[in-house]
């Protein structure tokens, strides 16, 4: 007799619906730096502008039948679209396999959401629109509520240690430089992560945020063969991948480096 193992089926429910959120995602990431509405008008191609049918919309799967270019224009799709759709369900099964289906599961799907939209105009344009940071700082400051390890003391707290420990840096940094070298967005982006993490997440955050900023930077001018200290890269990816390695990882990773320090 053959037994079927049906526990996979709802994992995959759950990363088709975190793809499907991912091509949310996606239109929020065109359409908001541009103060364009995210609701009207429909799917439309970047290039030709024409609406496309609702089997051009199919998350992943739409990219590969049409080979990643337009069924009207023909022009090639970029590959980013399909990414980020992967990416949002690879981060649902991963909440998923972590929290089960609870309140903490919920919130940081929406949390990480949020974050992979900034990230995103962060890299296309260098800017955090005010739009998604201010209303996210209160919205995650209800963290204390969905997440049982948080508390209300611990949320403002987070608010306050994010937004004041850059805002301090970026103004050493203009003192010392007379220039700026640090973006309002990214003060207000670390202030909606620590209402959503605490005070823990936020100094976690930064040092993870900025080993990562080092790495890849380090690597985008080798790349780019630019070695200029003058090199704009936008900090908001890395601070977003420091949180998002919090979220899952963090207190491990704190426990291990305490137990490594202690004598």
């Amino acid at each position: 007799m053959i037994i079927l193992d049906y526990s996979f089926i709802p994992v995959i429910y759950i990363f088709i619906m975190g793809a499907c959120i991912g091509s949310f995602l996606n239109v929020c990431i065109y359409r908001i730096p541009e103060n364009k509405s995210i609701v009207r008008p429909g799917s439309f191609c970047p290039s030709c502008k024409k609406p496309l049918p609702f089997y051009c919309n199919i998350p992943l799967l739409s990219y590969i039948f049409l080979r990643g270019r337009c069924t009207f224009c023909h022009c090639l799709i970029s590959i980013r679209y399909p990414l980020i759709e992967g990416l949002t369900g690879l981060f649902a099964v991963l909440l998923f396999h972590r929290f089960g289906l609870s309140t903490a599961a919920g919130f940081w799907f929406v949390f990480i959401s949020a974050l992979i939209i900034i990230s995103f105009i962060d890299i296309d344009h260098q800017i955090i629109p005010d739009i998604l940071s201010l209303p996210g700082i209160l919205t995650f400051a209800s963290s204390f509520y969905f997440l049982p390890d948080m508390t209300l003391k611990d949320t403002l707290w987070g608010v306050l240690a994010g937004g004041g420990s850059l805002y301090l840096v970026a103004l050493l940094y203009y003192l010392l430089r007379k220039q700026e070298g640090m973006g309002g967005g990214d003060i207000k982006l670390l202030a909606m992560i620590g209402a959503a993490t605490g005070i823990k997440g936020v100094f976690f955050t930064i040092f993870a945020g900025s080993l990562f900023g080092t790495f890849f930077g380090i690597l985008i001018m080798l790349y780019t063969k630019i070695a200029n200290s003058k090199l704009k890269i936008p900090f908001g990816p890395f601070l977003s991948m420091g949180a998002i390695l919090y979220i899952f990882w963090g207190e491990q990773m704190i426990r291990w480096y305490l137990r490594i320090i202690s004598p």
